[in-house]
């Protein structure tokens, strides 16, 4: 049986999720020149898509319905984190021309 790659270091219990993606070579090649294209975000949504349509049918009800609120979790929180990072890169002083 194939082990588990873990969702959270175990002595400070902080998820590795977005740690792993970052490493995906997907991810390194989209983020090589900084400019993430509409190709390549394309892409990403395919591969996404994909593995959904791949686990969806091995999920009971139960695991189905924890797994959706999980994904709409996680999604609300790029967003968030996204709109978070750039409220901050937004510059401070009010322009007075």
């Amino acid at each position: 049986m194939a082990s588990k790659t873990p969702w959270f270091d175990d002595l400070s219990d902080t998820p590795l999720i977005a740690e792993y993606a970052r490493k995906l070579d997907s991810f390194l090649d989209a983020i090589a020149d900084s400019v993430v294209e509409t190709k390549e975000l394309a892409e990403q949504e395919k591969r996404v898509v994909a593995l959904m349509k791949e686990i969806e049918p091995l999920l009971s009800p139960e695991a189905h319905e924890k797994v959706t609120r999980l994904l709409c979790e996680v999604t609300a929180y790029d967003l968030m984190h996204a709109l978070h990072m750039a409220g901050h890169a937004r510059p401070r002083a009010t322009f007075r021309g």
